[in-house]
């Protein structure tokens, strides 16, 4: 019996885990559907969580798209298929790279900051006092996080999009020595809109997944200043893999 009973606490240890995952969920979409979301809240998340992962954002993606067209420029060129570069390029970045970077860069950044922020609240009994006056705490706390998330992540992929091409254009033609027209042509010939939906899709879904997560686990914190640290540690690593996973995914399912 009591082997079973240990058997057992984990289980019902993770559903209720994810009744209150889902409850967080439900009610958060509840507030979105009837237009309770605080505006100036909102928008003061979407700077915070967004316009200021920029930089760092654009430092990434552009690096990694001036790294990727040197090492591919200099082999399709070896082998006299230049041509193709631009479109292996696009690909790459607008399907996988910008979406991807960023959603691990905003997990990292903003997600940390929320679990962090929402988890001192929590041990401090702010969350408790809002319960107590009768005000939801996922209305005041996840939603404008939740919206800011969801609408931020994708324009700051669009951006990563740009600035990944303009890198992998500048080492192609101007340290590989591809010639421009060919360049551009290939990303023309070969790109169609839906690659860019797609990555949009993505960047939205990836926005839904670092919201949730962060939030979930910052309003879970326990044991003082050492629970807001797992709790932050926990919504990065959860977020990130959860990133991974669904980039798969959704990469299986949009782009067959």
């Amino acid at each position: 019996m009591a082997a079973q009973s240990t058997h057992r606490r984990p289980v019902a240890a993770w559903l209720e885990r994810v009744g209150q995952l889902g409850q967080m969920v439900g009610e958060t979409l509840y507030h979105l559907a009837i237009g309770n979301v605080d505006l100036r809240d909102t928008l003061k998340q979407m700077v915070a969580l967004g316009v200021e992962s920029i930089p760092i954002v654009l430092i990434i993606a552009g690096f990694t798209g001036m790294v990727f067209s040197l090492q591919v420029s200099q082999e399709f060129d070896r082998f006299g298929a230049a041509s193709l570069i631009g479109q292996l390029l696009g690909l790459a970045v607008i399907r996988e790279f910008g979406p991807v970077l960023t959603g691990v860069v905003v997990a990292g950044r903003a997600g940390s900051a929320i679990a962090a922020e929402l988890g001192t609240m929590k041990v401090t009994e702010q969350v408790d006092a809002l319960r107590a006056l009768a005000a939801s705490p996922v209305q005041y706390l996840v939603v404008p996080r939740f919206l800011a998330c969801v609408v931020m992540v994708p324009v700051l992929t669009v951006f990563a999009n740009l600035i990944g091409m303009i890198g992998g254009y500048v080492v192609a033609v101007h340290q590989v020595g591809i010639i421009p027209a060919v360049f551009i042509e290939s990303v023309t010939d070969y790109l169609v809109l839906w690659d860019l939906v797609g990555s949009i899709i993505k960047a939205a879904v990836f926005g839904i997944l670092i919201a949730v997560v962060s939030c979930y686990r910052g309003l879970q914190t326990e044991r003082g200043a050492q629970g807001v640290g797992d709790s932050t540690i926990a919504s990065v690593v959860t977020g990130m893999i959860s990133i991974f996973v669904t980039n798969y995914l959704l990469s299986a399912l949009l782009y067959r």
